[in-house]
């Protein structure tokens, strides 16, 4: 891949794709609006001459000036925070941003791979959630602004791939943490992390037994490289099958914190899956790919990096 476009390359995962590409030796060019993502991310990588930053809503008109080998379109809201605050951005995003990068795709004859995520399972009914199962989404509900956006944006992705030969990829991200995330992401990771390393209530929603599966960063990015350099179009599940609940995943970060905070229930949002877990089956066998870094590794060195920000 000699040259790569990531839109969202400024947020938290494409910052990490950034670093990713520019270290196996490609051209990057990093596409955000800064509305969700922060320059300061990938402030490190401006001295490097092969990138490039563009300041852009990709809803708007998306044009690169010379050839294209992939693009990588991270750019979203992808916390409830986010999503609750910007509805009409996050389903733009989803609908026109996804169409503008297809259709530049289209025309440099790039390779393009979608960031969906295991929102579009809803609060699934099948347990665990493999790619087959078509969810169980509220498409009025508050949360559904971001699940219906990432469903539109995977039927019109496989859309240009049949209709225009466009050679599309789709990826479906769990719960992914590592540095960078933000302190006020509204997620669970920062915010059980940034409460503990305060002394603050840690809240737990509902009874916390609701369950999630966390994977770190570099595992998420060693699977969306293979899938891109794959010729399976997907959707392919990435992330960590070792399931917990919310209460025990809270009690895991107080002890690894030494925190003294208390945890504290709050109700429980609406339309809130009850449970999350992978079946990482076909990206075992088609890409060869499973997670290598532990829950407890992973969590030590997010919060070694809240650690110096709180």
């Amino acid at each position: 891949m000699r040259r790569v476009l990531i839109t969202g390359g400024a947020g938290f995962i494409g910052s990490h794709l950034c670093e990713r590409f520019l270290a196996d030796g490609s051209e990057v060019i990093c596409m955000d609006n800064l509305v969700t993502g922060s320059a300061d991310n990938v402030a490190h990588l401006f001295s490097d001459r092969r990138f490039t930053f563009i300041q852009q809503d990709v809803t708007n008109y998306v044009y690169v000036k010379g050839p294209l080998d992939a693009i990588l379109h991270f750019a979203s809201p992808a916390s409830p925070v986010d999503y609750l605050e910007l509805p009409i951005q996050t389903l733009k995003v989803g609908s026109l941003g996804t169409h503008k990068t297809l259709g530049l795709a289209k025309e440099k004859g790039a390779r393009l791979l979608l960031a969906s995520t295991s929102e579009v399972y809803g609060d699934p009914l099948v347990h665990p959630q493999h790619e087959d199962y078509w969810g169980n989404v509220n498409p009025i509900g508050p949360r559904g602004v971001y699940d219906e956006a990432k469903r539109f944006a995977e039927a019109i992705t496989m859309a240009y791939r049949r209709t225009h030969g466009v050679q599309t990829h789709i990826v479906r991200i769990f719960n992914t943490h590592a540095p960078r995330m933000r302190l006020n992401d509204g997620r669970v990771v920062p915010n059980f992390i940034a409460q503990a390393l305060r002394g603050e209530p840690m809240t737990v929603y509902g009874d916390g037994s609701q369950t999630r599966s966390f994977c770190y960063v570099s595992d998420l990015v060693e699977g969306i490289v293979r899938l891109l350099r794959s010729e399976h179009p997907g959707p392919i599940n990435c992330g960590n099958p070792m399931e917990v609940t919310i209460l025990e995943f809270a009690e895991r970060i107080k002890a690894l914190t030494g925190s003294a905070s208390p945890i504290v229930f709050e109700p429980l949002p609406e339309d809130d899956p009850k449970v999350r877990q992978p079946d990482i089956t076909r990206a075992r066998t088609l890409l060869g790919w499973e997670p290598q870094v532990g829950l407890d590794d992973g969590l030590r060195r997010t919060i070694d990096y809240f650690r110096a920000r709180v």
